[in-house]
């Protein structure tokens, strides 16, 4: 881990630029996630039993903390994400020089995961 945090979010953010961005027809008002700031889309999907999520925004650091985000609970399934309480961006210290707007944006893309998450244990649970 670099110690240097805008060196750890340039890091990210390079990182991010070799993910693709979400095609016109994910950039939809159902995937924006509110409470962000800057405008961003995260796009949930279950396969196989297991979450898939993707994500965009308009600002580079924003979209390089949600795709981050987004892997980071990508391939668990709904349970795993629903019973879990960790903020793997605080862990991992990403978070700890953010603005309060950006972590407020962050929790609120960790909150729209972990809704999809509970909907599909739900989903199930009524499914004959």
């Amino acid at each position: 881990m670099l110690d240097d945090p805008q060196e750890r979010l340039m890091l990210l953010v390079d990182r991010a630029k070799r993910t693709p961005p979400l095609p016109p027809e994910d950039r939809i008002e159902a995937n924006r996630v509110r409470a962000c700031v800057s405008v961003v889309w995260l796009v949930a999907e279950l396969k196989d039993g297991h979450c898939h999520f993707r994500a965009d925004a308009e600002s580079p650091v924003v979209r390089a903390l949600v795709v981050l985000l987004c892997d980071l609970f990508s391939g668990f399934t709904p349970a795993a994400i629903a019973s879990g309480n960790v903020d793997p961006l605080a862990v991992l210290g990403v978070t700890d020089n953010l603005s309060p707007t950006r972590r407020n944006g962050l929790t609120a893309a960790r909150n729209t995961i972990r809704a999809f998450a509970e909907a599909q244990l739900d989903h199930a649970a009524t499914a004959p």
